[in-house]
């Protein structure tokens, strides 16, 4: 008996394959969206050098921002707080990312500025602030990073990446320096807001 040869109908030939096709672009879609979701709703680690991570168990990033001046990118800024929950009285990060170049003595002055407009009027006390500031910040090249860490006994540490750049023991000082982005009377609530991670 002669075997026939069975020939599938063109149908028969593409359905699997379009089939196959398909299911595999939405499987691709659906770990696309399960990864952008995870990434979404997993906190980032902290980039704030190892004495930072020491000084600030747990890191993680609480929210940032950049300042702006006239259209141009001063700053960029992120604030690290244990497990991402921020309190003033303890211990956290603040990174400030330069966009632009800066000398150490245009910092410190302007700091000074900011902390006299919270109503520092102590003059002896704003002059031994500069002193200290001035023995501390270096000239910044775009791109160059400061993180100013608040310590568990209110004393504030100053790092370049691993190199540390100072400390200063006053907890007056270190609430009004902190203030300048993170009080309620900052001159820049906006950037305040995403720092916090707070809605504007």
């Amino acid at each position: 008996m002669q075997s026939v040869k069975r020939v599938s109908s063109p149908s028969q030939t593409t359905a699997y394959p379009k089939h196959h096709r398909s299911w595999t672009r939405l499987r691709a879609i659906l770990i696309s969206l399960t990864l952008g979701a995870f990434a979404a709703i997993t906190p980032a680690s902290a980039d704030i050098g190892s004495a930072g991570k020491k000084i600030v168990p747990s890191a993680q990033l609480v929210g940032s921002g950049t300042m702006t001046f006239l259209g141009f990118r001063v700053f960029k800024a992120e604030l690290y707080a244990p497990d991402g929950s921020y309190d003033p009285q303890s211990p956290f990060a603040l990174k400030l990312i330069y966009q632009r170049n800066f000398k150490g003595k245009d910092i410190v002055e302007r700091s000074i500025d900011e902390i006299r407009s919270q109503g520092v009027t102590n003059q002896a006390k704003l002059n031994s602030w500069r002193q200290k500031m001035e023995a501390i910040f270096p000239n910044i090249q775009k791109g160059q990073s400061i993180t100013g860490l608040r310590t568990g006994n209110g004393s504030a540490l100053f790092y370049s990446g691993n190199r540390k750049l100072g400390e200063i023991r006053d907890r007056e000082f270190t609430r009004y320096f902190f203030s300048i982005w993170l009080g309620s009377h900052t001159q820049d609530q906006r950037l305040r807001n995403k720092l916090i991670g707070k809605s504007s």
